[in-house]
């Protein structure tokens, strides 16, 4: 990895982070190591639990966290969803904040500030969410694992022989289709089309062992200042949402 640090691109330490979270962290490692391009599938509730919120709403909470707040964790954007990880434990007790705060108004006949921002997904002990890949084009520098423990992963570059059905083809009982489910650190099925980059990518990506994480008072104290600006109008066309830059040096 190149020694100069893009803030959407995740670090050796950060993917060790992430694969910590997994039942066989060095076989998620492996595999980022031979396809630093392939999503996976992680558990939440021990190492973290993430908050996901649609796309722009989630913008909203991460231009308030780093504008106005402590900053934040990673967070990735994955198929129109804001993933915001959050410290452990985050999951139970946000849900109970937002509901205290009258989030949906729904004892009141009154419009409420909230009426049109639809519900948070917090995901902790029992869930897993798909994280996006490491990179897009650079292989992640990590300590090889033993070849006992190594993954036999072909690349994306790899063509598929023609002796061999295609994905699509159901002659092989052997390949899982692509809508089974797939268990925590594994990859998508190789048949399954891999999400374009402006779709699944990280906006904040980890870049320690031990990366700072917010808590549910935080993720509520952002999330009531979202609302009140998604009630905003303008008149001036919304800016190029990729052109935004958090300065990741303000994380605690």
């Amino acid at each position: 990895m190149s020694s100069a640090w893009n803030a959407s691109d995740v670090t050796p330490d950060g993917a060790a982070w992430l694969a910590s979270a997994g039942t066989y962290p060095r076989s998620t490692l492996a595999l980022w190591e031979e396809r630093p391009d392939a999503p996976v599938v992680l558990p939440c509730g021990s190492v973290f639990d993430v908050v996901s919120a649609p796309a722009m709403f989630g913008r909203r909470m991460l231009d308030r966290l780093w504008d106005d707040g402590p900053g934040s964790g990673p967070v990735a954007q994955f198929r129109g969803r804001m993933l915001l990880f959050a410290a452990p434990g985050t999951a139970q007790r946000l849900p109970a904040l937002l509901e205290w705060e009258e989030w949906g108004g729904r004892d009141s006949r009154e419009t409420t500030r909230t009426d049109a921002v639809p519900p948070l997904l917090c995901h902790g002990t029992g869930d897993a969410v798909t994280v996006p890949a490491p990179s897009k084009s650079a292989s992640l520098s990590v300590p090889a694992p033993p070849e006992s423990a190594s993954l036999s992963v072909p690349t994306p570059s790899e063509s598929v022989s023609p002796a061999a059905p295609a994905p699509s083809e159901s002659a092989s009982p052997a390949a899982p289709a692509p809508s089974d489910r797939v268990s925590p650190g594994t990859p998508p099925p190789a048949g399954a089309t891999a999400p374009a980059r402006s779709a699944s990518r990280w906006l904040v990506a980890p870049d320690t062992r031990q990366p700072w994480l917010p808590g549910p008072e935080v993720l509520l104290w952002a999330a009531v200042r979202a609302a009140r600006s998604a009630v905003r109008i303008s008149i001036f066309p919304p800016a190029d949402q990729d052109a935004k830059v958090y300065d990741v040096s303000r994380r605690r």
